[in-house]
Formats: structure tokens, sequence, C-alpha cells
């Protein structure tokens, strides 16, 4: 199997985990990625440590509490597919517990090292302004959660729904390289999820020199990781496709190339 597709867990570890990516394991230094299925009365008990977090209710609803603040019954959708999320920021340095409240909870946790950080923040579903982007069988929605219009150090979190026999993240674009104002260097992983939940997708990352060229079929709830290169995504016919995009590194800005063998398609 790549080095660049992580598989789901069927069984979620004792406290919940199915899916786990750290710098160490990815091989780099920013992005971390978990994602823990809680049943009703779980408690997750973490701390960002160095770094910050931000933890996006995927399913279901929760108590999260610091030793300072409490946000009871965040969370609504039944599914990833069901509008936008509810998303809480917390900074370094911070002791939290998340509690299930209903039958199960899906809870992803995204993090990146940070010296300072930002305040807490909960964003709200009526806080992210959904957008359409592409057209034709490029046309997806993208859900923008904490990106540049909001306060953190290093985080980028960014849902997308793309409906099925649709590209996404196409053309291929990349940022792989500090190339300001025209490209920055962001490490991502993509979460997928799938709607009917039995069927594959396909994620293609590669470089100019073709020295990384890696054509992934992953399932329901596998992690692609993109180090570096371009990279696009395709959703075949009868399955409807959710990913969600972490990025960090050195700068927080999204600037990216596209590919310049595809770049007319955007106009």
């Amino acid at each position: 199997m790549s080095d660049l597709l992580v598989e789901s867990k069927t069984t979620p570890e004792e406290n919940g985990s199915v899916v786990k990516i750290t710098p160490e394991s990815a091989g780099w230094d920013y992005v971390g990625f978990e994602v823990f299925r809680l049943e009703a009365g779980q408690t997750l008990e973490q701390q960002t440590g160095e770094g910050e977090v931000c933890l996006v209710i995927l399913s279901g609803l929760c108590h999260v509490s610091t030793e300072g603040d409490e946000w009871r019954n965040i969370g609504e959708r039944e599914s990833v597919f069901d509008g936008a999320p509810y998303a809480l920021y917390l900074p370094p340095g911070t002791v939290y517990r998340a509690a299930a409240v209903t039958e199960s909870l899906e809870l992803a946790v995204t993090s990146s090292p940070a010296e300072q950080g930002r305040a807490p923040q909960l964003i709200l579903p009526e806080d992210v302004e959904v957008e359409m982007r592409g057209s034709g069988n490029m046309e997806r929605e993208i859900r923008p959660l904490l990106m540049e219009d909001r306060p953190a150090e290093r985080l980028l979190v960014v849902e997308v729904i793309t409906p099925n026999g649709h590209w996404s993240s196409y053309p291929p674009h990349k940022h792989d390289r500090d190339d300001r104002p025209h490209e920055t260097y962001l490490e991502e992983t993509y979460y997928h999820r799938m709607r009917p939940e039995g069927g594959f997708a396909f994620q293609r990352v590669y470089t100019e020199d073709r020295s990384l060229d890696e054509t992934l079929t992953f399932h329901d709830g596998d992690v692609v990781l993109v180090p570096r290169g371009y990279h696009a995504v395709s959703a075949p016919p009868g399955y409807d496709l959710y990913y969600l995009n972490v990025m960090a590194g050195p700068i927080r800005e999204w600037k990216i190339k596209n590919d310049p063998d595809h770049e007319w398609l955007l106009g």
C-alpha cells in the first residue's frame, strides 16, 4: 500500500481513535489529524500541548470543556453531508474534554505546532460561508471552516462536497514551495467519506518531474497525504464524496499553483 494512503480502522481503539496521522508518521513538520468515534457517555480527554487544535464535529452532539470554558450541545449533523458543521478552535496549552451526548459521535481533531495560537473560538454552521466552485462536472461545494478569514497561527481547515461523477481539487494544483505571492508551502491531509459508504474514488498526487506520481484508490474513512506535488480527486458515478482538508505550513497563506498543462480549464 502507498505511504500516502492511511486506512481507517473498522474497530475503534479503546479511546475511540479510528485513524491517526502525526507529523512523525507522515514524515513532515506541521499537520496532525485524528478521528474519534465515541458512544454516548464516552469521554475523550486530550491536551493541545505545543500546538493549536481545531475540533470538527463530523456527526453527533457533544459537550466540550476546558479549565475555563464549556461549550454544551455542539454539533447537529447526522452525517458530514448534512450541511456545515460546528467547529472549535483551541490554542496551545489547553486541556480539553469532549463527551458524546448522542448515541454516536464522530469527532475530527486537526492540529499543528503553534507558539502563541489565538483565543478559543466556536464556529457555528451559520458562520460558514458556503460557496460553489467550478462548473459542469468540476462543480463542488466548499465549506471554509478555519481559513485565512478566521484567526489561527498555522491551521487551515475546509470541507468539500463533490457530487458523484464530478472532479474536485481540479484542475490539479500544488502548494509545496515558498514563492509568495504566487505559492506557499502547505502540507495537507484529505479525510474522505462517501455516500453510500460502499464505494471507492481516486486521488492523484504527482510532481512536475514525476519523481512522485501516484494514483490512489481510497474508500470511506481513508486519509490521503499530500506532502508535495499537484493533486486532484475524482468521485465515480453513484457515490457522493466528502473530504475534510487540513493544511499547515510555516506561513498561514493559501496560495496555489495550477498545473499549467490543465490551467486552460479555468477559462
